[in-house]
């Protein structure tokens, strides 16, 4: 059965920061077995949102037909909205998924969400900077915060904004895409143009 992680999609949302996770994880390329997980957009409603580089995206259902059984996980791109404080909701929601076991992603200004709904106080994260999460109201977390690009923990993942690649990798080994060579490689890859990874891809596709 083809499992489903949602994308959260709002007004100002950043573009690329989901871009690499959304686009691999749809095409099935060099996936242990492709085909075997779609993406859904979800909304605070149904109407059209338009990202910070002026797309237009039409959600595919709304945040309150969402429930955490019936994803794989949630998305959280950053957003000018959560930097207003906005996007509450959508911080409640990654809330009861996380309560229910189910993980959750959340990048840049996500994180700052999440940290002001004292998600991250007992869990290792990261962000663009501890000083930009300790700006946050009801931000319990700074003996937590880790200095990495994007960090993992149990069901959580967060990353800085300039770590869409290993955000998208994080997002990839929690639900167990590729086998971890290929993981390696794809990362490989992506992050620091390394040709000798494109061998490794191929061979997974089986057009060695």
């Amino acid at each position: 059965m083809t499992k489903t992680v949602h994308l959260a999609v709002y007004d100002t949302l950043a573009d690329w920061e989901a871009g690499h996770a959304v686009a691999h994880i749809r095409n099935g390329n060099f996936q242990r077995e492709p085909g075997s997980h779609t993406v859904v957009t979800v909304g605070a409603s149904l109407e059209p949102i338009t990202t910070m580089g002026g797309m237009r995206v039409l959600p595919d259902l709304t945040l309150d037909q969402l429930a955490p059984g019936d994803s794989a996980m949630l998305i959280l791109p950053g957003a000018d909205l959560w930097d207003m404080g906005g996007n509450t909701e959508f911080a409640a929601k990654a809330a009861e998924f996380l309560d229910a076991g189910v993980p959750v992603a959340a990048i840049c200004g996500a994180t700052a969400g999440l940290a002001r709904a004292g998600l991250l106080d007992d869990r290792d994260h990261t962000s663009a900077a501890p000083q930009y999460l300790e700006m946050q109201e009801g931000y319990g977390g700074a003996k937590c915060y880790v200095e990495e690009l994007a960090v993992t923990c149990g069901d959580l993942i967060t990353a800085g904004p300039t770590g869409q690649v290993e955000f998208a990798r994080e997002i990839f080994g929690r639900l167990g895409l590729y086998t971890p060579e290929v993981l390696d490689a794809w990362y490989r890859l992506f992050a620091k143009s390394d040709a000798s990874a494109f061998e490794v891809l191929m061979a997974a596709s089986g057009h060695e």
